[in-house]
């Protein structure tokens, strides 16, 4: 990996936008010809242009894939900028940007997400990480009634049951009687 100080003209880092790579500070580079196996992890931040197999493991920094990147890693970053491809997880303490240029398969977990028009992407998308045990430790505690109407609405199979017996299901739950 080679370190840079000031980005080159052109590059997919210039720029201090959304999911750019800030310049004037060190930026650790994997160049197109560079295949890496395993888990990465540092304190600075990435640019990836080659093939990533693996993990990448920069939570305090930001994690650029380059157009010409490919990567098969889950990836934990700050900040995390996708041009080229990805087949894992996005974990974002602060954002995920998908370009127009970028291709994302699996889910991604960040408080702002960005899918600009063109952009390839098959997943799930997480903007409330860790808000589900919040709701469930509030019911538990009785100080909301957050699962409330999830009860009285219960899905009813209506392809595998009778008409008469969905029916019943669905009447005796809107009534709010037990099973």
């Amino acid at each position: 990996m080679a370190w840079s100080k000031v980005p080159e003209e052109g590059s997919s880092q210039a720029g201090e936008g959304p999911g750019r790579v800030v310049t004037g500070e060190r930026v650790a580079r994997l160049g197109p010809s560079l295949v890496v196996k395993g888990t990465l992890a540092g304190d600075e931040d990435l640019l990836v242009q080659g093939r990533l197999d693996g993990e990448i493991s920069l939570r305090q920094n930001r994690v650029t894939i380059g157009e010409s990147g490919r990567v098969k890693a889950d990836v934990y970053s700050k900040s995390i900028c996708v041009e080229g491809e990805v087949n894992g997880n996005l974990f974002g303490e602060e954002e995920v940007v998908i370009r127009r240029s970028g291709k994302v398969r699996g889910n991604v977990t960040a408080p702002r997400v960005t899918l600009e028009n063109g952009a390839k992407f098959k997943g799930s998308i997480d903007m409330q990480p860790g808000s589900e045990g919040k709701d469930t430790e509030s019911a538990k505690a009785g100080k909301g009634k957050a699962n409330a109407p999830a009860r009285s609405a219960a899905p009813v199979d209506r392809k595998n049951a009778s008409g008469d017996a969905a029916e019943t299901a669905s009447a005796k739950q809107s009534a709010g009687g037990a099973a």
